[in-house]
């Protein structure tokens, strides 16, 4: 999508990318045989130019610099081979005693995941193997988080998937939009970000792997979820576009997660119980 993409140069929106469109500019190669003169035309001559030279150097930061947040879906399909799927869970939401606990990372074959105490500092080193984060809400909450508590600097290009997905008016948190579009998660519906921090105290508490691998499962089941979305709103979001049909991905099923929630466990502590 990114070679059909002229939003990204600087005085060129929406509306005038449509109109190109409609003109019959559809790829940046048209563009050496299209009437477009005077200022604007240069300029879109000279955006295209850096496009072209970002787009020979695979770096995708050009783009996620310039794209505005909810088009950066665009990215997706041209850097899908590097993509990584991130998300964290944590103590709270960034008081100055919350922490990281675990982090999963997804890359479409291999799960990865951290535990505090365990692995997290071979975490920075694992991601910065990617050219591009995909998350949900990580501009606002993951990535700063780590920034902050952790000291992890990742600078990889970055498509947050809840402003994508705000964009085709779904809205809410993951799980609540994972409802919405008729995915569930078996074995983990009393599971949330809140009961996410319960588990690892319980977890502290006990040390009892069982609990830390039903708060895994939890974390990884994001990051799963996130490939079949990712693929879901680049898909929906072509719609708007006139390349749906020559452009549209193949949407992947969803990943078997390697850990179960424990719902014995998950009862007891429901109840204020022991298991």
């Amino acid at each position: 999508m990114l070679r059909h993409t002229f939003c990204h140069i600087p005085g060129v929106g929406p509306t005038s990318e449509k109109r190109l469109w409609a003109a019959g500019v559809h790829h940046w190669d048209d563009v050496a045989h299209a009437d477009l003169p005077g200022k604007r035309g240069q300029a879109i001559r000279d955006g295209l130019q850096a496009s072209k030279t970002a787009m020979d150097a695979a770096d995708p930061r050009y783009f996620a610099q310039h794209l505005p947040t909810r088009e950066q879906w665009r990215m997706f399909a041209d850097f899908k081979h590097t993509v990584a799927y991130l998300d964290i869970e944590t103590t709270g939401l960034g008081n100055p005693d919350d922490y990281v606990t675990t982090i999963a990372l997804y890359d479409g074959q291999t799960i990865r995941h951290y535990v505090r105490g365990e692995n997290l500092g071979a975490f920075e080193h694992d991601a910065s193997q990617y050219d591009l984060l995909v998350t949900y809400n990580g501009k606002s909450f993951d990535l700063p988080f780590l920034r902050k508590f952790m000291g992890v600097h990742l600078d990889p290009a970055h498509i947050d998937l809840m402003h994508v997905l705000r964009s085709l008016s779904y809205r809410g948190g993951l799980k609540s939009v994972e409802h919405q579009l008729g995915y569930g998660r078996p074995g983990m519906e009393d599971v949330d970000g809140f009961f996410a921090v319960v588990l690892w105290h319980a977890y502290r508490r006990t040390d009892d792997r069982r609990v830390l691998d039903t708060l895994l499962a939890y974390n990884i089941q994001d990051v799963l979820t996130l490939e079949v979305l990712m693929a879901f709103a680049y898909n929906r979001k072509l719609q708007a576009t006139p390349f749906a049909h020559e452009l549209a991905l193949a949407e992947p099923p969803l990943a078997a997660n390697p850990f179960q929630a424990d719902q014995r466990i998950v009862r007891a502590l429901r109840t204020g119980r022991q298991w």
